[in-house]
């Protein structure tokens, strides 16, 4: 590869990773998806592509495309609730497009669990990353008029479902460190009172770490589980840090070296509307060893 196809290559990885990541929600997955794209990159005649990023955001989006489509049975056959893995960055510019912080988010990544693949690329290239309908027509292979078929069935779907959530820390920190006091004091009436009464909590653990196999619903079962379960499995010798998970605030811990859980908090108005908790080892190995 020449030094200038390798240079419009990395100026265009953040992006390709972006749409790789939304796609699947898996981190290891997006980062093969950008490996492939750019071995395929290497193999073609670059002097002819007179729109590198277009090539390349086509490469990427077929190759997601393809992946979830195989990658189907494996989920419908997963332990418990599926969380994507978790971002412990913002990538993207939430002043150049709302949409492209607010797709990062877990709730709204679920969210697109539930579009089909070829939906969710629609959605993903018009909505969050701006391309033109006849860019996304021609990168999956649709017409235009079923690309705005398509678009407007997801965006119903979506708009119906989307969760808002504040994401700014002076509205956010303050919440999340009363939660963990809260739930060190054992109080269950007082952590009921900082979550909203419909508040969700779901956990992943993939059947390879303690989470519940279900979501739960409502402040006071939810705040009878976590104050349980940190009275059960508590340790002393856990690393605990805030920081923004998937543009939201975020509590990570880590023991012995390693990532043992990642809590994102939804929170509106003042409350915690809801509460992910990834626990599953091979959703977290990305993101140890543990600060100093």
């Amino acid at each position: 590869m020449d030094p200038d196809g390798l240079e419009i290559f990395s100026e265009l990885r953040p992006l390709l990773f972006s749409i790789a990541y939304r796609m699947l929600g898996v981190v290891m997955d997006a980062e093969d998806m950008v490996q492939e794209t750019f071995l395929r990159w290497q193999r073609s005649d670059q002097k002819n592509v007179q729109s590198p990023k277009t090539w390349l955001s086509t490469v990427i989006t077929r190759l997601c495309i393809n992946h979830l489509k195989s990658a189907r049975v494996q989920r419908e056959q997963y332990v418990g609730p599926w969380l994507p893995e978790p971002l412990v960055s913002h990538a993207g510019s939430a002043a150049e497009n709302p949409l492209l912080g607010e797709s990062l988010s877990l709730a709204f990544l679920v969210l697109l669990e539930t579009l089909s693949p070829t939906e969710r690329a629609v959605f993903l290239l018009r909505e969050v990353f701006d391309y033109e309908f006849g860019e996304v027509a021609r990168m999956v292979q649709k017409s235009e008029a079923n690309c705005r078929q398509l678009l407007t069935r997801a965006r119903k779907h979506i708009a119906a479902r989307r969760p808002r959530f504040e994401t700014a820390p002076e509205q956010t920190q303050k919440v999340v460190e009363e939660f963990e006091h809260t739930v060190l004091s054992g109080d269950v009436q007082s952590l009921m009172q900082i979550l909203a009464k419909d508040a969700v909590l779901i956990s992943d653990g993939g059947g390879k770490a303690r989470a519940v196999l279900r979501p739960i619903g409502g402040a006071e079962p939810i705040s009878r589980l976590i104050i349980g379960a940190a009275a059960k499995f508590g340790s002393p010798t856990q690393v605990l840090r805030h920081l923004p998970v998937n543009g939201l605030p975020g509590t990570i811990a880590w023991e012995n070296d390693r990532v043992i859980r990642v809590i994102v908090f939804g929170i509106q108005e003042g409350k915690i509307q809801s509460v992910f908790i990834i626990t599953n080892p091979d959703k977290l190995r990305h993101l140890t060893p543990a600060p100093a």
